[in-house]
């Protein structure tokens, strides 16, 4: 393991509390990561997700582990091969008053696939599915193929009122629509300051320890940093990497640490012949290189992950090679990090026709993963260090999702070459391979985070097949083959490293770490 073994991975170590701390009934959470939206199916995106959790339940859950748990439904099964079954839950209402039933099960997943300028859209897990109201606590849903994944997919979608099925997003930033059935109700947003939620009395499950929740949003981690320590705040997530060691050594906080499910990789343009961030040395126009997968394949040999996790990550993190770490489903047995090579990446540039290689931009957030200015950095060295010349633009997440995804001529993507990081909403080696390297089809919700638009005939079909194999061996054995094809012969994308995440609190705070990243208040408890 890269990061560091003082923390127990997914463990806290929690130590005394203060003197009356636990009678507290508000908690200020300083957070790294501001929604782009409260509206739960606008984007895809866990600063998104994880604070519709709080407003809005689910008819399957995720524990911190991703397990799936009763949520709204309370059991489902398989009626048969095109067919699922979900039993709902009797008595839940929503914040409002309203009584939660069938009819906000339909109205949700009528909406959730067709929110206007979605960045990421949530249609991938909805399309392909028919959904029936059976009676007002049961519905089903019909495929046109066996579809073993229907738990994990319905897991991710946050259910709202029927009342809403027609709300703007708007109508949610403001609150007009807000009412879900989770532990939180919705009090205010006020972007750049502040989210204020209060404990719903009326929910259906454990109730949360805390009368108010308060998150602000604090981008710059010695910030965040500063103000758990000033007291500013309770509670931070993505505590920086330098500082860590710095941090558990003090006997007034507590940490967490724990492995992501989240893979940081690079996505390039495979589908446009003049690139709009690509030129020869001089400034004239080329064809894009980038559609050369031989040309991946050198940049990717270009890269040390070694020294990415040794010294931007402070070896808080492990180097990648494929979509998900070890211990989760699907991953393929043949892929590891690719091996620093820069001798090796210039030889198959020069192969490829570009010995003096070429000069290009490269763009990224800087506000959305850890380091992740920093890594666009060492990155973009590492490339000119092989001839190709390489200069970096990063930008506010909020900025920079929207020109990624949809920025360009005919809404599409606008950049040549990102950075970006997908952590898996289903514990399986299917979400990014259906997300990030399947033909993209707005039809099909196929490729909705497909920003390179990597296309392989040959890898949706082995994906298609593996999304309808009941056989978990099978599917698993398919997921693997997709995953050799997109990244081991195609390199679709280059996968970097999965981060570690670390959280920090006061003394007598305590937090489960999560694979998904989430940062739930539900989930923070005093001791």
């Amino acid at each position: 393991m890269h990061f560091r073994k003082t923390l127990a991975v997914g463990a806290v170590a929690a130590l005394l509390s203060l003197p009356g701390f636990a009678q507290a009934e508000s908690l200020t959470i300083g957070y790294g990561s501001e929604p782009s939206s409260i509206d739960p199916h606008y984007h895809n995106l866990t600063p998104n997700n994880s604070m519709a959790a709080h407003i809005f339940s689910r008819l399957i859950e995720q524990d911190e582990k991703q397990r799936l748990t009763p949520g709204l439904a309370t059991e489902w099964k398989a009626v048969d091969d095109l067919t699922w079954e979900f039993k709902l839950r009797k008595g839940v209402k929503f914040h409002d008053g309203s009584e939660f039933n069938a009819d906000d099960v339909m109205a949700t997943v009528k909406r959730a696939p067709n929110v206007p300028n979605s960045p990421s859209s949530f249609a991938l897990y909805l399309k392909g599915k028919t959904f029936e109201k059976v009676d007002d606590y049961t519905i089903r849903v019909k495929t046109e193929a066996p579809y073993p994944l229907m738990p994990v997919d319905i897991s991710t979608i946050h259910i709202i009122s029927d009342k809403a099925v027609d709300a703007s997003t708007e109508d949610f930033n403001s609150g007009k629509a807000t009412a879900g059935t989770g532990p939180y109700k919705f009090v205010e947003w006020v972007p750049g300051d502040r989210i204020v939620l209060e404990r719903y009395e009326g929910y259906h499950g454990d109730k949360p320890e805390w009368d108010k929740v308060t998150y602000k949003p604090i981008k710059s981690g010695p910030s965040r940093v500063a103000a758990l320590l000033a007291g500013d705040v309770d509670f931070i997530d993505n505590v920086p990497t330098i500082d860590i060691s710095r941090l558990e050594k003090d006997p007034n906080l507590s940490l967490s640490q724990g492995i992501s499910n989240r893979v940081i990789y690079l996505h390039m343009d495979q589908f446009r012949e003049d690139s709009p961030d690509i030129t020869a040395k001089d400034g004239s126009k080329i064809k894009n290189p980038l559609l050369d997968p031989n040309v991946r394949k050198a940049l990717s040999k270009a890269i040390s992950r070694d020294l990415i996790v040794e010294r931007v990550m402070e070896g808080v993190a492990i180097p990648a090679g494929q979509l998900l770490p070890e211990g989760f489903f699907g991953r393929s047995p043949n892929l590891e990090p690719e091996k620093y090579d820069p001798e090796g990446a210039k030889k198959m540039l020069a192969d490829a026709g570009y010995p003096d290689g070429f000069k290009m931009k490269v763009h990224g957030p800087n506000d959305r993963y850890i380091n992740d200015a920093k890594i666009l950095e060492a990155v973009a060295q590492m490339f000119s260090r092989i001839g190709i010349e390489t200069s970096v633009e990063t930008m506010t997440k909020s900025v920079f999702f929207k020109r990624a995804s949809r920025g360009g001529p005919d809404n599409m993507p606008e950049f040549s070459f990102v950075l970006v990081g997908w952590g898996s909403g289903t514990g399986e080696a299917s979400s990014p391979l259906k997300s990030l390297l399947a033909t993209y089809n707005k039809d099909k919700g196929m490729g909705s985070s497909n920003r390179g638009r990597h296309s392989n005939p040959e890898f949706d079909k082995i994906l298609d097949e593996a999304l309808s194999t009941v056989d978990d061996d099978k599917r698993a054995a398919l997921l693997a083959k997709a995953t050799d094809i997109g990244i081991g012969e195609d390199q679709g994308i280059i996968p970097l490293h999965y981060q570690v995440n670390t959280w920090a609190a006061k003394k007598g705070l305590k937090y489960n770490a999560r694979t998904d990243e989430r940062t739930y208040a539900m989930g923070i408890v005093s001791q």
